[in-house]
Order: structure tokens, then C-alpha cells, then sequence
């Protein structure tokens, strides 16, 4: 799988943007402000439907856009395995001031378009699979638990259209019961509305938890191996699903989930009432990583946490392309030069291995970078481009691309 094409328009500060991108290697620099986030991020949206740093959709349209009235586009075409999609995302901003809620911001309406034909969200997701790298990543180790559950979200439902539609259901499912909470406390509602609501919470809840318990089965073997490839020695690395309700050792059954999830509801259903909020279930998920005995989440060093940050997103990516059967696009956000040179090698050796791989940095390769890109492993050289970023637009690099012998 790989991004042939890019459009923008009116994304943050890119009023307009057309760029070709080949298969391989693709390293983009520029200085800092110039860009290049952005580009990986209106990769990333190509993929997930949303933007990875974005607080409200409204951040991605350009100002000068908002003030004249018009849409934010990001679009691409994807060349997979058997077939090429045109993917559209535009983001329309209300035109009229009585529209736009309190906050003073206008409101976003966002559009979906998939070879044309419109599609919501969930539809696109799963498409178009990428894996984002970014200097951020260390906080999957030492940050909120709800980084983690992200990190799962997004991996899960990229692979398993069922588990996005059923993710979207329980947020639903807990709003509505904490809406209920809420008028219970103000005793403008009955304990007895609250059954149908802790019935759609264990079931929908039971699900996630069940396909969040698999694929950390699987994420904590691959998470493992690739600590292997970029340390010098096994220091044991494992990840463990924290489940906020609690599960019988071994390997329950679906049943045995639902029940411990009902059990887990029943047991709150005061406290719940007290606070006026929903205190059990996926939503207060974790997991935790250990090296040896040693908690990463509150001892890890910053090589340390750096190093295990990685292995979740080698991990991730080896998990897309063994269930989506097709390589994801792999998004390198300047995150090399927050490693060592032995790093750097091992993650590029890793890698290149896929269709495609965007790297973004703030100065043009050295001998160091090159020579790890263009000869990853024994064997064929992967294909190498270069880009400069400035002032908005990006141009390929030819002398870069001559320096190793590639001009055509």
C-alpha cells in the first residue's frame, strides 16, 4: 500500500499543495514551522479520519480560508494491492455567525468522499492503513492511560470495522448512562431506567474488552521482538492488558467476560450514582509494560521509554500488515534525531522493509541516514527520494538523488 498522491487546500499553512509521492523511501526536510508535520499529519487523516494533534477540526482550516468562506480539503490516492481509491476529506466552516456555538469558534462540518461516493468516517477507516511515528510517542509509555487506550482504539479499528462501530456504540451507551446518573442525583429519574443502560454497557463493553484482551495477546509478542531488534541484549520486555474490570487468569471465554463485566457494574452501580458518572468498564482501561520486573510507566529512563515507544510502533505496524494482509504506510515525524546511531540504523533497517515510508527531518540527510535507507539489508537497495520543504511548497531534491546515483 502506498500514497501516490497528495492533495491540500487550505490546510493549516498550506493554501495549496499538489505532491507525487513514489514508492520507497521518502525523506522530507525543512526547517522547523515549515510544514512538516502538518504533511504526515494529512497523511495520518487519510487514515484514521481525524487528526492525530488536533484538539477541534476547526484548528485544520486555515484562517484566511475561515474569513472567506472556504472548505479545507485533504486528499490522496492510494494504490493498494487490487485497487487505487481517491479519498476526499473537506472541512466546511458554518458561513453563519448564529451557527457557530458559544465558544466564539465556527463550527466544522466535515465531508467524506471515497472514489467519489460519500462515506462516513467509519466507512474510511480501515482503507487506507499508517503508522505514525512521532518524538511524542514516549508519553505511550509514561503518560495517561488514555494515550494507551488511543494507541488500541486506532490500531483496532483500522483492522476490525466491527470494533469501530461497536467503540462509537459504548461512547454513546456511557453518555447516556452518565446523562442518566446525573438525573438520578437531581431526582429527576427512577433507579430502575438504569437497567437497560447497564445491559448495553456489559454487553458493547463486554466486546471491546474481548477484542482489546486478543490483540494485546498478539501486540505483546511482536512489542517483545521488536525490543530485540534495537537493543543489544534481551531485556525482557512484556505488555500486559490491564482490564478495568477483573478477568479470571487464563484464557476466559466471552461468557466469562460478559459476566465479569455484569459483576463489575453491579458492584459500582452506588458509587456510580454517588458521583454521577460511569466508573467501570473499557473506558478505564491500561496496559502496562515491564523490562524485567521494572514498571516502564514509573521507572523508565528516557532511553529507555524512547526505545519501548518504538517497539509499540514496530509492533503495530507488523500487526496491520499480518491482519490487513497489505504493508501500511509507515509516517516518520523527525524522530531520528532523538535516537542514538545505533538506533537510528536498527529502526531504518526495520522499517524499509515496507511499500512506503515517509521521514521528515530539519536537515538534509548525512552519509549516516542515506547509508542506512539505501542499503537497509543485505540485498536490493530500497528506492530513495528526496524532498526540501520551504515557504510552503516541496520540491524534490535532485542533487540529492544524483549523490546516489538514482537520476532519471
Amino acid at each position: 500500500m502506498r500514497l501516490s498522491h497528495l492533495s491540500l487546500t487550505n490546510f493549516r499553512n498550506f493554501s495549496h499543495l499538489e505532491l507525487d509521492l513514489p514508492p520507497g523511501v521518502v525523506i522530507i526536510y525543512g526547517r522547523n514551522a515549515q510544514g512538516k508535520t502538518t504533511l504526515l499529519e494529512a497523511i495520518y487523516i487519510l487514515a484514521i479520519a481525524r487528526s492525530s494533534r488536533a484538539e477541534n477540526e476547526i484548528e485544520l482550516v486555515n484562517w484566511g480560508a475561515i474569513e472567506e468562506g472556504e472548505d479545507a480539503i485533504v486528499s490522496g490516492t492510494v494504490d493498494r494491492r487490487d485497487e487505487r481509491l481517491r479519498v476526499h476529506i473537506g472541512y466546511r466552516c458554518a458561513s453563519q455567525p448564529s451557527s457557530s456555538p458559544p465558544s466564539g469558534r465556527p463550527r466544522v462540518r466535515k465531508e467524506i468522499r471515497i472514489s467519489r461516493v460519500r462515506r462516513t468516517a467509519s466507512e474510511l477507516v480501515g482503507l487506507v492503513n499508517a503508522v505514525l511515528f512521532t518524538a511524542d510517542d514516549i508519553q505511550l509509555v509514561g503518560g495517561p492511560p488514555s494515550l494507551r487506550r488511543r494507541y488500541l482504539d486506532i490500531l483496532l479499528s483500522q483492522t476490525q470495522p466491527i470494533y469501530l462501530r461497536s467503540l462509537q456504540r459504548y461512547q454513546r451507551v456511557v453518555q447516556q448512562r452518565n446523562r442518566l446518573l446525573r438525573a438520578l442525583q437531581e431526582r429527576r429519574a427512577e433507579e430502575k431506567e438504569l437497567a437497560f443502560w447497564d445491559g448495553e454497557l456489559v454487553t458493547v463493553g463486554a466486546g471491546i474488552i474481548e477484542a482489546r484482551r486478543q490483540a494485546m495477546n498478539a501486540l505483546s509478542d511482536l512489542c517483545a521482538q521488536r525490543h530485540r531488534d534495537l537493543v543489544d541484549e534481551d531485556e525482557g520486555l512484556s505488555v500486559e492488558y490491564r482490564p478495568n474490570v477483573r478477568l479470571e487468569t487464563g484464557s476466559p471465554t466471552t461468557e466469562d467476560v460478559e459476566r465479569a463485566m455484569a459483576s463489575a457494574v453491579e458492584s459500582a452501580v452506588r458509587k456510580d450514582m454517588a458521583v454521577g458518572s460511569t466508573t467501570v468498564g473499557p473506558h478505564r482501561d491500561d496496559f502496562q509494560m515491564r523490562l524485567g520486573q521494572v514498571d516502564m510507566g514509573s521507572y523508565a529512563s528516557r532511553g529507555q521509554a524512547r526505545t519501548v515507544a518504538l517497539a509499540l510502533r514496530l509492533a503495530e505496524a507488523a500487526y496491520l500488515d499480518s491482519a490487513r494482509g497489505e504493508a501500511p504506510i509507515i509516517l516518520l515525524d523527525d524522530v531520528l534525531s532523538e535516537l542514538d546511531a545505533s538506533r537510528r540504523r536498527r529502526v531504518l533497517q526495520r522499517v524499509t522493509r515496507y511499500q512506503q515510508v515517509v521521514v521528515t527531518m530539519t536537515e538534509p540527510p548525512d552519509g549516516e541516514v542515506v547509508g542506512n535507507v539505501w542499503r537497509p539489508q543485505a540485498g536490493a537497495p530500497a528506492p530513495v527520494s528526496f524532498f526540501r520543504l520551504e515557504a510552503g511548497a516541496v520540491v524534490p531534491d535532485r542533487a540529492m538523488d544524483k549523490s546516489l546515483g538514482q537520476a532519471g
